[in-house]
């Protein structure tokens, strides 16, 4: 008998310990006005490598409202992050919640789309982790830009590469239209990342799906 996921998901949901009173706020706030942010399990496996990891200084492509950033902030005390977000609304309320979780120390958040504030970004590098999760129809721009400020041992993490699973689907049949084309754009990065000359990459299915990739022959 094969494995039931919703199951499985809502089975590890409930061995999450409680976050803290900020951290709920966000994760109900997003629930509430429908703000994309990491699953409960996709955070925890993200918090998981960065501990292993311990990068000192991260990127994050898509700030939202901030919850992300303010997790990762939180989970390594001494690490600082360059966050971008695009979107007014959610970059003041990211702003005012990094403020309010006393994060402002380890947080730079830059107004702004991440294809156009390269040079801004690039003064801050190079980072030991960058990590892709925002406009989904851009993750190779996104991935190909960025990169190159990627420290020599650093590792890019993509999050939503699986698209609630809809990139395993038959394309054609996936509606609305818009949909079919951005998991088409999704699965066409997946396939350009796993090929990719320079990277290696493993997805795990875990959350949205998230895609690790590092330099091929650098050392763990």
């Amino acid at each position: 008998m094969g494995i039931n996921h919703n199951k499985v998901v809502s089975y590890l949901d409930t061995l999450i310990l409680p976050r803290n009173e900020m951290v709920t706020k966000l994760e109900k706030l997003a629930e509430k006005d429908q703000v994309p942010i990491m699953d409960l399990v996709g955070m925890e496996a993200l918090l998981q490598l960065l501990r292993l990891s311990r990068p000192k200084k991260i990127l994050e492509i898509g700030a939202a409202i901030g919850y992300s950033s303010i997790r990762m902030a939180q989970t390594l005390s001494d690490t600082q992050i360059v966050t971008i977000e695009r979107d007014e609304t959610r970059y003041q309320q990211a702003k005012e919640h990094i403020v309010e979780a006393e994060c402002i120390h380890q947080i730079q958040l830059i107004f702004g789309d991440a294809l156009e504030v390269f040079d801004q970004v690039k003064e801050q590098g190079p980072y030991d982790l960058i990590f892709v999760d925002a406009a989904k129809g851009q993750y190779e721009r996104f991935f190909t830009m960025y990169e190159p400020l990627l420290a020599i041992d650093g590792v890019i993490i993509t999050d939503n590469v699986l698209f609630k699973g809809l990139v395993a689907e038959e394309h054609e049949q996936v509606e609305p239209k818009r949909i079919r084309n951005l998991v088409k754009k999704i699965d066409n990065y997946n396939r350009w990342l796993m090929s990719h000359p320079s990277y290696v990459t493993s997805i795990l299915p875990v959350g949205d799906g998230i895609a690790i990739s590092k330099r091929r022959g650098e050392k763990a």
